[in-house]
């Protein structure tokens, strides 16, 4: 029976934490809004504190799990099945973003003179757009040295060196025994310090959420909210229907998972951040039974290349501004829209304000909706940043459990176990992936 003591000790949880920071910090900014606004540091400085450790967590996932394969032609295996399910699940949001804005159309009836908007509002983001091309962002991978990749806070040049030395430490027999044994104990090193950094969370997320709700202001929302409650919606039916269902035919509930990783996604919530939850969400992941070497390649890469939920809104915001100013679009012209957005996603992929950068990079390709009109959605985009975050975070770790089970990297005894509510098992010692069987997509 658990006492009366053990009862009163549900504020000592993470989860309970941030949820009472970002009601305190609503509060905070409806009724203090320049109070509010100003704690915008507390919110960027915990983002920064936890961006500090994500290239070491990726390197050493990396390098540890690379380092353990019996066969370096596995990481090419995992790597060409994680790509081929992002482009499969990413396209298929960008299509539901477009299904949806013909149905609802959020933008009819407002008649907005694209000459009276004001497209100086989003000059910034236009300029960043049309620097984010396909070739510099390819060569952008590539880092100056190897040691610059783990301090320019790039994820891309994190995962390009960590492969490369994983794969070195693969191929070099005995030699590497001792590399790999001090990586795999930094490694456990680094994610206690993961779980100190966290206790600031309820801080950051406090901060991050004053500032929002003082800065905007429920106006904001009221302005244009029937393309926010859209966007809600939209993102909700995606991940219940096209990533619920991914998930059963995968063997688990996506709503198992979303309650499993209840803490990283508030922290998500009350950053606007996904990468505020990334080093907990890949030990998350690694405690429910996926395979080092999977979580590695399929989380880091998923932040660049697996943006469900920001493929929706470039979708959703395009034809919304269409409708707004009066521009009708038919479907080859819809169709050429959702070419240059398949493209554009990922080319300015990683870059901060990604969604709405890339959401100037497709109109700026696609001439015959008015780039000025991201203007109308400039005051609101910081309210479906959070939705995009949520969304792109949950459809990521459906991606790593799925990789896993088709390259039988997934213990499901573990997950079964994590998604029921157990409490998470610690880590076990550095194993190699199997080899020998067939996976299921074969």
């Amino acid at each position: 029976m658990t006492s009366p003591a053990a009862g009163t000790r549900w504020y000592r949880g993470l989860y309970a934490q941030v949820l009472v920071a970002i009601a305190a910090g609503i509060a905070i900014g409806l009724v203090w809004p320049e109070f509010g606004a100003r704690l915008q540091p507390l919110g960027e400085g915990f983002v920064k504190l936890v961006k500090m450790i994500i290239a070491p967590v990726i390197f050493l996932t990396i390098v540890t799990g690379i380092g353990g394969l019996q066969h370096a032609s596995q990481i090419g295996r995992v790597a060409g099945r994680a790509f081929g399910y992002f482009l499969a699940v990413s396209s298929l949001a960008l299509v539901v973003g477009l299904i949806v804005a013909n149905l609802v159309q959020p933008g009819a009836g407002m008649n907005i003179d694209p000459a009276s908007l004001d497209a100086g509002a989003v000059k910034d983001f236009t300029a960043k757009a049309h620097e984010a091309t396909i070739p510099g962002f390819l060569l952008a991978i590539i880092p100056t040295t190897a040691l610059s990749a783990l301090t320019d806070g790039s994820i891309l040049q994190v995962l390009l060196v960590a492969i490369l030395f994983g794969l070195a430490l693969a191929t070099s027999g005995p030699d590497a025994a001792p590399i790999l044994a001090g990586a795999e104990r930094l490694s456990r090193v680094v994610f206690r310090l993961v779980a100190i950094l966290m206790r600031a969370a309820p801080l950051g997320a406090f901060g991050a959420m004053a500032f929002t709700v003082g800065k905007y202001g429920p106006q904001a929302l009221l302005n244009l909210g029937q393309l926010v409650a859209t966007f809600y919606l939209t993102s909700a039916l995606f991940v219940v229907v096209v990533l619920g269902t991914i998930a059963r035919l995968a063997g688990f509930s996506v709503f198992a998972l979303i309650r499993y990783l209840k803490e990283e996604l508030l922290l998500v919530l009350g950053t606007s951040s996904s990468e505020a939850a990334l080093p907990a969400l890949m030990q998350k992941l690694e405690q429910a039974g996926c395979a080092k070497p999977v979580v590695g390649m399929v989380i880091p890469t998923g932040y660049s290349f697996n943006l469900d939920g920001t493929n929706i809104y470039m979708t959703l915001a395009a034809l919304f501004i269409a409708q707004a100013t009066g521009v009708d679009l038919s479907l080859g012209d819809q169709i050429a829209l959702l070419l240059v957005a398949m493209i554009s996603s990922k080319g300015a992929a990683g870059v901060t304000g990604a969604g709405f950068i890339t959401l100037a990079a497709t109109l700026s390709i696609t001439p015959a909706v008015p780039v000025a009109g991201m203007a109308l959605i400039l005051g609101v985009d910081r309210f479906m940043s959070e939705c995009r975050a949520l969304t792109n975070c949950i459809g990521n770790a459906v991606a790593a459990i799925v990789v896993a089970g088709w390259e039988q990297a997934l213990d499901r005894s573990r997950l079964a176990a994590a998604l029921a509510g157990a409490p998470p098992e610690p880590l076990e010692p550095l194993e190699p992936m199997p080899t020998g069987a067939p996976s299921p997509a074969e």
